[in-house]
């Protein structure tokens, strides 16, 4: 997966994969005009629905979104519902994800969101279900950890996630390249959220999504033991004989960086997205601390020891966008209460 991921973000891709892109674009775009049409069934649930999701293969920062985004609104006074796949977990139909869920049946992202966000999580291959299940359990509105190209399923609020340092690859789609679709899609979601400052070379955010561009940063917050309740420590604590950092997420690089900016000196363990860890990934051979998403510690706690450390990261705007966000969400949900 490394090897396709470096092809896709670079210029090295092949050009006898151009064809199998151009076929894929075209099997997503018609796919998409059948249902804008109404010749391809789409099921609308008792509740309103948010969708954040991605255009890219891979993680962009969706998670810590929906749990900003989930606390945000049950602040508002609404009961949420989140849904996810639940990819990793061997959990099969719709499941109900509990702080008790074990990662290796529900997946690593919804056993953190179940922890982190002020929601009930549903995994489940079937949206639809999902979110009929949530809508179920008091639900007033339901929160989609990704989904966007699952249009089965009538959604009222559409927001894509970008990450700012892989921004969309060589810019083509699958298999060439890690678009899951055409960027034209951006024209018709409801809002573009910038993880973190552009720095992948050459990309650009298309004019035409200014409007409803927000700018998001990871904060990240104090080192916190994988086992047991002990103290929180400083990432500045951290700073001396260098740290192992573990990381099994889309984008690994986001978090060695955010480690490095902290002054720590950092020895890089990249694993591929949602690795399913053992004991032994965790043995360097020292006794350095080893420091790691807060997403893979909830796979790691079973075996982790004193050395290991989680660091959680929170998504943070600037006041106004925050808000301009949040009100831009409680439009479309009154927009659905309304029939509108």
């Amino acid at each position: 997966m490394r090897k396709i991921e470096r092809m896709w973000y670079s210029q090295s891709a092949p050009l006898w994969l151009v064809p199998f892109s151009l076929f894929y674009g075209l099997i997503m775009s018609v796919r998409s005009l059948l249902y804008r049409l109404g010749l391809r069934h789409r099921i609308k649930v008792a509740a309103p629905v948010i969708v954040v999701g991605n255009l890219t293969v891979g993680g962009t920062g969706k998670t810590p979104l929906v749990a900003w985004l989930s606390s945000h609104l049950a602040a508002c006074g609404m009961r949420v519902g989140i849904v996810s796949r639940g990819y990793g977990g061997k959990a099969r139909g719709v499941t109900r994800v509990t702080v008790h869920s074990r990662p290796s049946e529900v997946g690593d992202e919804p056993l953190l969101l179940a922890r982190r966000a002020a929601a009930t999580v549903f995994i489940g291959k079937d949206r639809v279900a999902a979110a009929q299940a949530a809508v179920k359990d008091g639900a007033d509105v339901v929160v989609c950890d990704d989904g966007l190209q699952h249009l089965a399923l009538v959604r009222q609020c559409e927001i894509v996630v970008i990450d700012g340092q892989r921004g969309f690859g060589n810019g083509s789609v699958l298999p060439r390249g890690p678009l899951r679709e055409s960027a034209r899609r951006l024209r018709r979601v409801n809002a573009v959220v910038l993880n973190g400052a552009i720095t992948a070379p050459g990309f650009q955010l298309p004019r035409f999504v200014t409007g409803t561009r927000f700018d998001m940063q990871m904060r990240p917050g104090d080192a916190r033991p994988v086992v047991g309740s002990g103290a929180l420590r400083s990432l500045s604590s951290f700073r001396g004989a260098g740290v192992h950092a573990v990381a099994a997420i889309g984008n690994p690089q986001r978090f060695f960086d955010m480690l490095r900016y902290a002054g720590l000196t950092v020895y890089e363990h990249p694993f591929p997205d949602h690795h399913p860890f053992k004991s032994g990934d965790l043995n360097f051979g020292d006794s350095l601390p080893v420091l790691m998403t807060e997403k893979d510690a909830v796979k790691c706690a079973a075996f982790a020891d004193e050395r290991c450390w989680y660091v959680p990261v929170t998504a943070e705007f600037a006041e106004a966008e925050a808000a301009a966000l949040i009100d831009l969400v409680l439009a479309r949900i009154k927009a659905f209460k309304t029939g509108n």
